[in-house]
């Protein structure tokens, strides 16, 4: 896939060794394509000087993009492998759907805002992405539930509650990785299929826009 131009590389290396190994991501394969996909694409023209700093950035409609240390963490969490399926919920700036297209994964992207969407299909695609990441406009509490089953989902706005429509639409192995708490602060949970149930792991605090639906938050 195309890389940024060569002025962010370093920036972009930096970042990665600096933020994510130090810190304890391990998964190379995580690294890598953080290593490429060009994150100062997805961020507004003025803050594309701090789009390799260690914290999220505005993206317009009182939305934002992730931290970088977040974004691989939770695409660590996700534990998928090329070829997998995956949905996200909360397309963005499509940054995340990105770094996973980047790992060889067929991205399904729900956001409700649409101008958000368009940007981040119109964006994708010109970076190369386009056949690898699907975005539709919708409540992404419901899923997508003709793509499914998935082999992992990927939540990256606030829950309060655990989305049921969602765990119905993962696969027998797959995991579900989301913010879940309250207004303020979260804790990210991976949450999976175990002998007795659904099981459920703390990951550690995170902060996050609300997740916006019929199972989420009334609004923003």
């Amino acid at each position: 896939m195309v890389a940024g131009p060569v002025s962010y590389e370093a920036e972009r290396l930096q970042m990665v060794t600096e933020q994510l190994a130090a810190r304890g991501i391990c998964d190379e394969r995580v690294l890598a394509a953080l290593a490429v996909v060009p994150r100062h694409r997805f961020v507004p023209t003025g803050q594309r000087a701090y789009a390799y700093e260690d914290h999220p950035l505005a993206i317009g409609q009182g939305q934002t993009i992730s931290q970088p240390y977040m974004v691989a963490l939770m695409t660590e969490a996700l534990q998928v492998s090329a070829g997998a399926r995956v949905l996200e919920v909360g397309t963005g700036s499509g940054y995340q759907s990105a770094v996973l297209a980047q790992m060889g994964v067929q991205v399904y992207s729900v956001e409700r805002v649409p101008e958000l969407a368009a940007q981040a299909e119109s964006r994708l695609r010109e970076i190369g992405f386009g056949e690898r990441v699907s975005v539709r406009v919708g409540d992404g509490t419901d899923g997508w539930s003709e793509a499914a089953p998935f082999d992992g989902i990927m939540v990256t706005a606030a829950a309060r509650q655990i989305p049921r429509a969602l765990l119905s639409q993962l696969g027998s192995t797959g995991c579900l990785v989301l913010p879940l708490g309250q207004r303020e602060l979260q804790g990210l949970v991976r949450i999976r299929r175990g002998t007795a149930g659904w099981e459920e792991e703390y990951l550690g605090d995170c902060r996050f826009v609300k997740l916006v639906g019929v199972d989420g938050w009334d609004e923003a």
